[in-house]
């Protein structure tokens, strides 16, 4: 069953990066495990990481010792934000790594939005 089930979320995350390579923005890339939740913003013509950000960072993991929490899933996306609009990257393509949009994902993409990226 979890072998379906990561097959499928593998799947879902090829065709959207598809569509993302296309469009040729920066990727807000989201990965989310039972414990923790990760984000990073991708340059499309270097695949280089330009700003990421975790809940396995020291300054996060004072604030939310519990990383696999809505609440740390919406810090996330404040901080995320903050350091691309410090690296002058305010439109992204959000990468959600074939997980569904829902739960911690969208806490962090509307966190995200609501703190002055567009995508």
């Amino acid at each position: 069953m979890l072998l379906n089930t990561k097959l499928k979320r593998l799947r879902r995350a090829k065709s959207t990066r598809i569509k993302i390579e296309n469009s040729g923005k920066f990727r807000l890339v989201v990965y989310k495990s039972n414990n923790h939740i990760y984000a990073q913003i991708v340059d499309p013509s270097s695949s280089n990481i330009v700003v990421s950000s975790s809940t396995t960072e020291e300054k996060v993991r004072k604030q939310h010792p519990r990383g696999g929490t809505i609440e740390a899933a919406k810090f996330i996306g404040q901080l995320i934000a903050e350091k691309s609009i410090n690296a002058q990257i305010t439109e992204v393509a959000f990468d959600r790594s074939g997980f569904k949009y829902h739960g911690r994902i969208k806490a962090l993409a509307d966190a995200a939005r609501s703190s002055g990226i567009m995508f």
